[in-house]
């Protein structure tokens, strides 16, 4: 099953300094249809107004990815971990057992991102944080591995779920394939460009819900920018 989501059809809210579009239900918006997918929980499309963002808040048993698209963000968190992650980096948060951050654009420029949650393979465990510059020259016609909880995946963030977040750079008309087992679940995104996959086409910051497939093929309709989850 290739199921498009258009961007169009996402929830949404617009809260001034920060304009969200939530592929799965989160907050006020609540879609039985788009609760979860597999092991992936939360897949939000942010964008955060410049000198704003989001003061301290808890969190606990959860996985959270950070990919920036444009811009930057400043993490500062209860462990005393500060750091800045730019566009084409990722940061990740194991929540674990409890842990307090805050995420602020101090840029004087906007800052868009996914901020992408999956659901970890256990409770509790000690919280912590890194993250990891991935240069998109090194993506360029193949996936890279940004985020990981699968034995092998050597050189990517640590996550603890059986489940790995991938990045891609395609040029127009090239296409790249990623191998699946039918019991897996994949979801995409498009940063950037217009692809398709298998026969689904989809554009910028489409969704696109795969699983019951043995692997999908991705070609690049225009110059493209891919993150993908594969979760169990």
């Amino acid at each position: 099953m290739i199921e498009l989501r258009p961007f169009a059809s996402l929830g949404a809210a617009n809260h001034g300094w920060l304009d969200a579009h939530h592929h799965f239900s989160f907050g006020g918006y609540h879609e039985p249809a788009r609760t979860n997918w597999g092991r992936l929980r939360v897949w939000n499309d942010d964008t955060i107004a410049p000198k704003s963002g989001f003061p301290p808040h808890p969190h606990s048993d959860m996985e959270i990815i950070t990919y920036v698209r444009k811009g930057a963000i400043t993490h500062k968190d209860s462990l005393g971990n500060e750091g800045r992650t730019e566009a084409g980096d990722v940061q990740v948060m194991s929540a674990g057992s409890g842990i307090q951050h805050a995420e602020y654009n101090l840029e004087d420029e906007e800052t868009t991102l996914f901020q992408i949650w999956v659901l970890p393979d256990g409770r509790g465990g000690e919280p912590s944080w890194g993250a990891q510059p991935f240069p998109k020259d090194d993506r360029a016609g193949k996936f890279v591995t940004l985020a990981s909880g699968i034995a092998g995946d050597d050189g990517a963030l640590p996550i603890r779920s059986n489940a790995r977040v991938v990045g891609a750079t395609i040029r127009a008309g090239d296409s790249v394939t990623y191998p699946l087992t039918a019991d897996r679940h994949a979801y995409l995104v498009p940063a950037t460009g217009k692809i398709r996959v298998n026969d689904v086409e989809a554009n910028a910051r489409d969704g696109v819900a795969v699983t019951g497939v043995e692997s999908i093929t991705l070609t690049a309709l225009e110059d493209s920018e891919i993150v993908l989850v594969d979760a169990a």
